[in-house]
């Protein structure tokens, strides 16, 4: 009978402790809402343009254990209801402190997600959430912010060239990857045919996408393109939301013994110019065979002007290339139109054979570069 009473008396015990611990895990976990925002004014206006931070203020939410609150920002278009905001990112602090550091980049990118266009005037609206982690309490204080956008947009890490326009057709998987000039800049050499194309930020998924207008860059949209095929270089900037087509109408080889351009090189595709089992004769000077060369670019502008380009090596004099010369004596750079400066030196059995030349100019090769092979 003792044994029973004592066995009921251990799980009446076990029993309030179980539940005291509940109460006191729920009473961990208790936060009151965020009742007041402080900073900025409702209405206020941002110049996202300018070198600055947006600072977000609010009263501070009170824990039932009297320990640390998480605090989350959380951002929202305009007519939104929060209940699938735009963006959410924690406080300062890693989410314990009352206020949010907000570079007007980033604030930028906000704007971008609400679809507000650069050079455009929008709102958003803004709230904060505090929690324990767990039981988000609701938003009760919203207020809104005007923002202008800069021209421009932030740069994505990659950018894509599809449409039925292009080399490669609409699959996003196929998409042309364009080179990286700069931390805002891509661009791409690639041939134009009548139909549609664009730019997106990835080639899986739902990317964001891009067009031109003109010359500006704008989002969410198509350009046509009609009239014959061509060869362009496309060149986009996101700083500044500008663009830059010009039609590559030749790419020759010059050989500076001879004074003269050997030959033209024919576009193939992917930003590739080739010619296959072309004669190349060194020249006989006093002092041995000559057998310097580069490569000249016509480009045209949207008026049609003619312009040129050199490209050479990064060396102002080279020695002949070997089996053991690295693959940066191929590179290609701009370089001036001095007859002998910059020049490359075809290999000692180029001399008197037939050879193939391919110039690559994608982001497939890390530096522009071409191929001298012997047949």
């Amino acid at each position: 009978m003792k044994n029973s009473l004592y066995k009921l008396l251990g799980v009446f015990t076990v029993l309030v402790s179980l539940f005291s611990c509940q109460e006191d895990a729920e009473l961990n976990t208790q936060v009151t809402p965020v009742n007041a925002l402080y900073s900025p004014e409702n209405n206020a206006y941002m110049n996202l343009g300018a070198q600055s931070s947006a600072i977000f203020e609010w009263e501070a939410a009170k824990a039932a254990d009297n320990g640390v609150v998480l605090y989350d920002v959380v951002f929202d278009r305009e007519d939104g209801d929060f209940s699938n905001p735009l963006y959410l990112l924690p406080s300062d602090g890693r989410g314990l402190q009352r206020r949010l550091t907000l570079p007007f980049s980033e604030l930028n990118k906000v704007a971008q997600m609400a679809g507000i266009q650069p050079e455009g005037v929008g709102k958003l609206q803004w709230s904060v959430q505090s929690s324990k982690g767990v039981n988000v309490q609701p938003l009760m204080d919203i207020r809104t912010i005007e923002v202008a956008r800069p021209a421009g947009f932030p740069a994505p890490d990659e950018l894509y060239l599809l449409g039925s326009a292009t080399e490669v057709g609409e699959t996003l998987s196929d998409a042309i990857l364009m080179k990286r000039t700069s931390a805002n800049t891509f661009e791409a050499y690639t041939s134009l045919k009548e139909g549609s194309y664009h730019f997106t930020s990835r080639n899986s998924g739902e990317p964001d996408t891009f067009f031109i207008d003109g010359e500006k860059l704008r989002a969410d949209g198509e350009t046509e393109y009609s009239g014959d095929q061509k060869v362009y270089r496309i060149r986009v900037d996101f700083s500044n939301g500008t663009t830059e087509l010009a039609e590559i109408s030749k790419v020759e080889l010059w050989f500076a013994p001879n004074d003269v351009f050997l030959t033209d090189l024919p576009y193939e595709a992917k930003g590739t110019w080739s010619i296959s089992d072309f004669p190349i004769e060194f020249r006989q000077e006093d002092w041995g065979r000559d057998e310097r060369y580069k490569f000249r670019f016509t480009t045209k502008d949207a008026e049609g002007n003619e312009l040129e380009e050199w490209f050479g090596s990064t060396n102002a004099d080279n020695q002949r290339p070997t089996e053991s010369t690295g693959p940066a004596y191929w590179y290609m750079v701009p370089v001036s139109n001095d007859r002998w400066s910059n020049s490359f030196k075809f290999a000692t059995e180029v001399d008197n054979a037939e050879v193939d030349i391919s110039v690559i100019f994608n982001a497939e090769v890390s530096n522009y570069t071409h191929v001298v092979s012997v047949d």
